[in-house]
């Protein structure tokens, strides 16, 4: 039988577990392995094993309308008035499943090669140098702003061939857009993103058709040439393709960014370490992105029934894979509670996996490294002005801010 979520420290919306929802994940998994959660009408899935078989599990999908109609599905359709936001996320990569999913990831990966990556490696470095360079020349400021946000946000302009001119509005779009995968959104919310979803389509529209006009050495000028046996992506597909890997892009390593620095403070015999062995950045990098994961929450429909700890799940339920408490599962990682930068078996579920890992996991591990190497060379006696406050968010954690001083 599954657990019952009554009398739980887990409550998404409450200030206190925002802060640290370490200890009630510790709790939900001695609770059992699935747990219903009346709240949100979910199936919370709190330990390592089960998350990561059921992102590879066929019988959940992070869409059912390939199978299912919403009414066969037992759910209610979207508000027509949501309508821009859905078309947009509707056909995006991380929300379609086999074959439409395949087809397009198998385009997207023509464009989105490793060798696109690695040629943004110097310019990914470059640039991290100039922000932490303004940073210290200024003797503090927002780390969130001054750093984490406008790398990946510059980085993925770039990939896109984004005019630097046509930026300034990319981050409060995707923000908009981004606040409609938190748990109950609000109709505030929900217009926001629509808002958004239209005015960054339009401007995507407006690109691309430059683009067929004058290519270039650009992902979207790659998103519009790629074909294979005479498939191609339509235009819909490309915008939403656009729009995925700024908000994916960008979204996790802003908040990694600052969720790492501030364990770090939190930790100063391990930021110590660090600053008198950089060596350690990669496996530092891998290791505040399990202690202290952006994503906290990733969710799938069950399509057909599954049967999890003797409690069968039915087709048309949601569960709610919890990353951050896999992440701390005791059964996988020793003492995982404790920040440990040197950690080498380290098989955190941060980038997701299965179908869905993410494609730009590779790009977001370049600039975690680049703008921590940067901080680690320019600055290495950042301190901590003042202890930052949370987005009181809880799928897509992150900080409102993270205020520091050189010197």
């Amino acid at each position: 039988m599954a657990a019952a979520a009554t009398d739980l420290a887990f409550d998404p919306w409450d200030p206190e577990f925002l802060a640290d929802p370490y200890p009630a994940y510790a709790e939900l998994r001695e609770r059992g392995r699935v747990i219903h959660y009346e709240a949100t009408n979910q199936w919370l899935i709190p330990h390592h094993a089960d998350v990561s078989a059921l992102l590879r599990d066929r019988r959940l999908g992070r869409t059912y309308q390939h199978r299912f109609s919403h009414e066969d599905f037992g759910r209610t359709p979207p508000p027509a008035e949501h309508e821009p936001f859905h078309v947009l996320n509707d056909h995006g990569m991380l929300d379609l499943e086999p074959p439409d999913h395949t087809r397009i990831r198998r385009l997207v990966s023509k464009a989105f090669t490793p060798r696109t990556v690695e040629r943004l490696v110097p310019y990914v470095r470059e640039l991290a140098g100039e922000l932490v360079s303004g940073l210290v020349k200024a003797g503090g400021g927002d780390l969130l702003t001054d750093v984490a946000e406008p790398l990946p946000v510059a980085v993925i302009a770039e990939m896109l061939g984004v005019p630097e001119a046509d930026r300034a509005p990319l981050r409060p779009w995707s923000a908009d857009i981004c606040g409609m995968y938190e748990l109950n959104p609000s109709e505030e919310t929900a217009a926001r993103a629509v808002r958004a979803s239209v005015e960054f389509s339009d401007y995507l529209r407006d690109l691309i058709a430059a683009r067929r006009r004058a290519p270039g050495d650009d992902l979207i000028s790659g998103l519009i040439a790629a074909h294979d046996e005479g498939d191609r992506l339509t235009e819909q597909e490309m915008i939403s393709t656009a729009v995925l890997l700024l908000n994916a892009g960008h979204e996790a390593t802003v908040n990694a960014t600052v969720n790492g620095w501030w364990s770090l403070f939190r930790n100063p015999a391990q930021l110590a370490a660090l600053r008198a062995d950089h060596s350690l950045v990669p496996t530092a990098v891998e290791e505040l992105m399990r202690y202290d994961t952006p994503l906290q929450l990733f969710e799938r429909w069950v399509l057909d029934d599954i049967d999890i700890a003797g409690t069968t799940i039915p087709r048309g339920a949601e569960i709610a894979m919890l990353f951050g408490s896999a992440n701390h599962d005791p059964a996988v990682f020793t003492d995982p509670d404790r920040l440990d930068l040197t950690r080498e078996d380290n098989p955190h579920i941060s980038f997701s996996a299965g179908i869905h890992y993410c494609i730009g996991a590779p790009l977001a591990r370049i600039e975690l490294a680049a703008s921590m190497t940067a901080l680690l060379e320019q600055a290495p006696t950042l301190k901590l002005t003042t202890e930052p406050h949370r987005k009181p968010n809880f799928v897509i954690r992150g900080l409102e801010g993270l205020s520091v001083v050189v010197g």
